[in-house]
């Protein structure tokens, strides 16, 4: 066998080990950012009920977000295996995306370390830059966003021999990891759309690029005759952006401090490639990849993980590696030493996350339909079982809501998220926001109405252990005691039930 080839296989089989890492335990088991996972499921809960994201519910984050633990629970059945199944099956679509892309155009050297840190980038369930003991599917987009983001922009490479359909297999690789982003979240997709833009500006990239546009926006229409929901998307992430958007150079300069040791190693490899042919054109995408990296993850919630700079080191080392000398000769070492440690760290997170689940380990959340889905405590200083507590208090709520009888109607939480639809079966609210993070996506100043997030909802669940109930409570308080009765109240949960004359 070629060597191209082996390592084309063995791409696919570190593919293949992180899909079944993932799907095979039968269940998910959270450390940390419980509420988090709870947006997913009550995504897909409400998916599942026919609602269609942006138009039924409001939310910032793409309606892939959504369709993917949707498409996890409609092959299964399970809450429990909705995350891990839906993010197998996307791992095994983006393989086919890596063995494609850095296959034809990085050597085999480069391409086998490269492609293992993006899909354990991709398949580790838990946020970037955290200890290893917090798993969690929380944020989940970010991952998927940074892993297809730094694939296509290995794309600025041409390919080193041109195999069959390379043009064709090049733009539906372009146009399906552009998409996956704009789809995701946004941020992502505007970053690969720029780049694309950038391609125009190459003769030998122009044709490529000028045809992924144009898939693009012929996908992005099409979507829209499905979906009827871009125009609301726009609205709430301009809703999210005036709450949360305003950041700027603080944020920048935070996220360049805690990522500064990656940041001199992409220059040490960056200026090498730049030293043995120096290039505008090289300097404007390495330049790019650190800056525009940094604008991402100075909005999002994560230390480390620029992964474009990752991305942009690679593309110079294959640079360097294209002539020869000592240089070329060293620089997969230096690769491998800039790749390794997170690729490992990842790794060991996701075989801790498989092990645990196959073990059973933690508690299951106490609702009837979070059966596969269980909680568990490892070495997590500083939370003083505040979380604990949080996740112990929705079996209570759940028994109390089932004491109340069938056909109750649809549920709201007056806090973070509502775990109740998805857990108990019921109806979800429509209209309402997915999730409330306060100065996130609601503030004081900017918030639905409560007439719209309250329109169809019955009952009103207020904890006693929340996240942001107290927040929510200033702003909502008036219009729940005007309109609703309190029916049951414990030190866990007050129950608001809609008075009669209104229903």
């Amino acid at each position: 066998m070629k060597r191209p080839a082996a390592s084309s296989v063995l791409i696919a089989l570190i593919g293949l080990v992180c899909a079944i890492l993932l799907a095979a335990p039968g269940r998910t088991v959270t450390t940390a950012f419980m509420n988090d996972v709870l947006i997913f499921l009550d995504g897909a809960h409400r998916i599942h009920w026919g609602q269609v994201p942006n138009r039924d519910f409001h939310t910032a984050l793409g309606p892939l977000v959504y369709l993917i633990p949707a498409l996890g629970y409609w092959i299964t059945g399970s809450f429990g295996t909705a995350m891990p199944v839906g993010m197998a099956l996307l791992i095994l679509g983006f393989t086919g995306l890596v063995v494609h892309v850095l296959g034809s155009r990085l050597e085999p050297r480069l391409d086998v370390p490269f492609a293992a840190f993006l899909l354990l980038l991709l398949a580790v369930p838990m946020n970037l830059g955290d200890r290893i003991s917090a798993l969690s599917f929380a944020m989940f987009y970010n991952r998927i966003g940074w892993a297809a983001l730094g694939l296509v922009l290995i794309m600025y490479l041409p390919p080193r021999a041109p195999g069959p359909w390379q043009e064709a297999r090049d733009v539906l690789s372009a146009t399906a990891l552009t998409l996956l982003q704009l789809y995701t979240k946004v941020t992502y997709g505007a970053a690969a759309v720029a780049f694309l833009m950038f391609l125009l500006l190459l003769p030998g990239q122009r044709r490529r690029a000028t045809l992924s546009l144009l898939l693009v926006a012929a996908a992005v229409v099409m979507v829209e005759v499905f979906w009827r929901g871009t125009a609301g998307h726009i609205r709430d992430l301009m809703e999210t952006a005036r709450i949360s958007g305003g950041r700027g150079m603080e944020g920048l300069i935070r996220a360049a401090t805690r990522n500064v040791a990656d940041l001199t190693v992409f220059a040490l490899i960056a200026g090498l490639a730049l030293w043995q042919k120096p290039s505008f054109r090289d300097f404007v995408f390495y330049a790019a990849c650190a800056v525009g990296g940094l604008l991402i993850v100075s909005q999002n919630a994560h230390d480390w993980g620029v992964i474009t700079l990752y991305a942009g080191a690679v593309v110079a080392a294959q640079r360097v590696m294209s002539r020869s000398g000592p240089v070329a000769t060293g620089m997969p070492l230096l690769v491998l030493f800039f790749t390794l440690p997170p690729t490992l760290y990842h790794a060991s997170a996701l075989v801790l996350h498989s092990v645990l689940a196959t073990a059973h380990a933690g508690k299951s959340v106490g609702l009837p339909n979070f059966g596969g889905l269980h909680y568990a405590t490892l070495w997590s200083p500083g939370d003083h079982g505040f979380s604990q507590r949080y996740v112990n208090s929705f079996e209570s709520g759940g028994a109390l809501l089932e004491d109340l009888g069938p056909g109750i109607g649809p549920v709201a939480t007056l806090d973070f998220v509502n775990p109740f639809s998805a857990g108990l079966g019921l109806r979800p609210p429509e209209g309402d926001n997915a999730w409330l993070h306060w100065n996130r996506n609601v503030s004081r100043d900017h918030h639905l109405p409560p007439a719209q997030l309250f329109g169809d909802v019955q009952i009103i669940m207020e904890p006693g252990i929340g996240i942001n109930s107290v927040q929510l409570r200033d702003i909502y308080g008036p219009y729940i005691d005007q309109h609703y009765t309190p029916v049951r109240k414990t030190a866990e949960w007050t129950i608001h039930k809609r008075r009669e004359t209104e229903e």
